[in-house]
């Protein structure tokens, strides 16, 4: 099980600075996100710093962007970090697609699936595997004249990940995707219950082996030795996982569990900008269903027990805040990287 740290926006100096940090400390790779700055400068700054690690979008926003551009950036990519790199893409919501980016949202399963094919089509072309003509429902692609060809190279067997939640989004990622970015608000039992089987459904769907999809998960890693050290990241975590819960389409990740009427809840404290109010709501035992929580000994164990198995990747949602607000944790993030990936 390999162990990654979450990135978001920062400058390329920082995310070089980041990059030799977690490569001394033992993580396996970093994942960048997409919200207000594109991640494609930051990872190729990260990578010429800290070249064995393995980097990934986590999600990049797939609409914006043709198809041919996702693919010939992540060629690129999967080149110079001599193919430590994965293509993560995710349609994000309605109202950032139609009315922050001015591009077309609906229907965007049915839009993500093709654009998924496309992109593969395209890095098999890239590959010389065969010509170009893709001709899907949304995106036709059929034309790439030699002189446009990126250069070759032997790392053309870039793993294309989408991000998926739902039954139909899930479903499809097995059958078409090469993993899945699992959403930072789960349990082992959504995973269990509601992911994995949507996903081998979607597998068996296009004659695949479902083991053969990866699972990327993010986790909220809440550790410290006493409660008023965890106090920061706690609080962190419960306000994020607040955030997302107050999403109605979530709803459910709270239901299943028998926390009814909490996603409400929350919805009601963020029209009323009550944050305080949206992490006071997240008990202290939805924050160990759906966090990591506990003293520094014990967390990557608790990881290990959890995700071994499941995870091909797990993410640490709240690393990059807990090093840069206390730099001496730096060697105690080493020792848990080094158990959960030796383990």
């Amino acid at each position: 099980m390999e162990f990654d740290i979450m990135v978001g926006p920062n400058r390329w100096s920082d995310a070089a600075e980041l990059a030799v940090t977690a490569e001394s400390a033992g993580f396996s790779g970093l994942m960048f996100t997409e919200t207000g700055q594109t991640p494609w400068m930051s990872i190729a700054a990260a990578a010429m710093a800290a070249p064995s690690l393995t980097y990934s979008t986590g999600i990049a926003v797939a609409f914006p962007m043709s198809p041919m551009v996702a693919a010939s950036l992540a060629w690129e990519l999967a080149d110079n970090t001599q193919g430590q790199f994965r293509l993560g893409l995710g349609s994000q919501v309605r109202a950032h697609i139609e009315r922050r980016y001015g591009m077309e949202f609906d229907p965007p399963g049915p839009r993500m699936r093709d654009y998924l094919h496309a992109v593969q089509a395209t890095l098999a072309t890239f590959r010389g595997d065969a010509k170009l003509d893709h001709r899907g429902p949304y995106y036709q692609l059929t034309m790439l004249p030699q002189q446009w060809m990126p250069p070759s190279h032997d790392h053309g067997d870039v793993k294309v990940d989408v991000s998926a939640v739902g039954p139909w989004m899930t479903h499809m990622a097995g059958a078409v995707a090469d993993g899945v970015h699992v959403h930072p608000l789960h349990s082992v039992h959504y995973i269990n219950e509601r992911l994995l089987p949507a996903v081998a459904e979607g597998a068996a769907s296009a004659d695949r082996d479902p083991g053969e999809v990866d699972l990327l998960i993010p986790a909220f890693i809440v550790p410290g030795d006493t409660p008023e050290e965890r106090e920061v990241l706690a609080h962190r975590a419960r306000t994020q996982i607040g955030f997302y819960g107050s999403t109605k389409n979530y709803a459910f990740q709270f239901d299943d569990l028998g926390f009814e009427g909490v996603s409400s809840r929350l919805n009601d404290c963020i029209k009323a900008g009550d944050m305080n109010g949206l992490a006071a709501t997240i008990t202290d035992e939805m924050l160990d269903t759906f966090a990591i929580v506990g003293p520094w000994a014990e967390i990557a164990d608790r990881l290990i027990d959890r995700y071994q198995g499941l995870a091909e990747r797990v993410i640490s949602y709240l690393t990059v805040d807990d090093i840069a607000a206390n730099p001496n944790n730096v060697s105690k993030w080493r020792d848990v990287a080094t158990a959960v990936t030796t383990a």
